[in-house]
């Protein structure tokens, strides 16, 4: 059996566990926008705090039997701010997985919801959560947001968690956050950033949520930021972002090899240090990227977290998954029939 450390997620949404089988969009999204507008938007306005407890639960669940123990999250649920971030560190813990939270500021709501979650982001950090500061993106803040988020992140320490250059519409996003970030910022995407865009911190690769929103190929390999993997919400299977990673690249360069998608893998290490001291033993005899690059029923058998175990035989120790399932599917009900109310 393959023993490795617990993998790092750097780009999630929790909030997306509930999402498999919504109800199709009022019409068909012909662009990135109007992905945003039609799906993501209103997906985010119909959550409450209970639907958020258990498509985190969920997620975590899937996580663990993905091999990830450590997951970097991003959140929006603009009638549900208050008291969000800690939902979702409280439901990932009972599972057994390691969470930073952020909330995605933003102006879409105007100036309230954007201080409102500002303060969402300052309450939860103050009272000693693991987490950074989020941002929607840029082409959805004004200037005033976009610094109150830095200033903000710098008095915590920590970093800003934001989306930038996924689809045309942010293709000013080097400008606009010109001055602002810093090593410590996680820079989402990036597929439309110029080669010498001249952004601090680490640029999360997301490759399957890239080709499914048809926003074209980040070319991450290209960037001298330090590049990490994330799934943007599309579940937490590292191992498979890391074979579509590799496969993505090789699409348009035969020369290719699995080790550069293998460094984007690693480098959620240096932004999680303490997965490295969790445990995963797979149902696989080795952890070499060149056979994982390969090989696609590659599973989690048993994940020790901290030195505790929260998996056994695929099955998680510290909750029921049958529950969990129950639960969430009841609350993707719930969901749904709010989105069908929605205007």
């Amino acid at each position: 059996m393959g023993v490795s450390p617990g993998l790092v997620c750097a780009h999630h949404h929790l909030y997306s566990g509930l999402a498999r089988g919504m109800p199709a969009p009022p019409s068909t999204p012909r662009n990135f926008l109007q992905v945003l507008e039609q799906v993501w938007w209103r997906l985010d306005r119909a959550l409450d705090l209970e639907m958020l407890e258990w498509s985190a639960k969920l997620a975590a669940v899937e996580a663990l039997q993905a091999g990830t123990t450590a997951i970097i999250d991003h959140h929006e649920s603009p009638n549900a701010i208050e008291g969000s971030l800690t939902t979702l560190a409280d439901a990932c813990a009972e599972v057994g997985v390691r969470v930073s939270c952020a909330y995605g500021v933003t102006d879409r709501h105007g100036s309230d919801g954007a201080a409102r979650g500002l303060a969402e982001n300052d309450r939860f950090l103050s009272e000693g959560g693991r987490g950074m500061v989020g941002v929607h993106a840029s082409f959805t803040c004004s200037d005033d947001t976009l610094a109150a988020a830095a200033e903000l992140a710098a008095k915590h320490g920590v970093g800003v968690h934001i989306h930038v250059a996924e689809g045309a519409d942010d293709l000013d996003a080097p400008e606009r956050l010109a001055g602002l970030t810093r090593d410590d910022w996680l820079l989402i995407h990036g597929v439309h950033l110029r080669d010498d865009h001249g952004l601090s911190g680490t640029i999360v690769h997301n490759p399957r949520s890239n080709m499914n929103n048809a926003v074209g190929y980040a070319g991450p390999a290209r960037f001298d930021n330090p590049v990490a993997l994330g799934t943007d919400g599309i579940g937490a299977d590292m191992l498979d972002e890391f074979r579509l990673a590799f496969v993505r690249q090789r699409e348009s360069d035969v020369t290719a090899s699995p080790d550069d998608a293998w460094g984007w893998l690693s480098a959620g290490w240096d932004l999680f240090p303490e997965a490295r001291d969790d445990t995963v033993t797979w149902n696989y005899p080795t952890f070499d990227p060149w056979h994982l690059a390969y090989s696609t029923t590659v599973n989690a058998i048993d994940v020790d977290v901290d030195g505790e175990p929260v998996l056994r035989n695929g099955t998680t120790t510290r909750v029921d998954e049958a529950e969990v399932r129950a639960k969430a599917a009841e609350q993707a009900q719930r969901l749904f029939r709010a989105l069908e109310e929605l205007t």
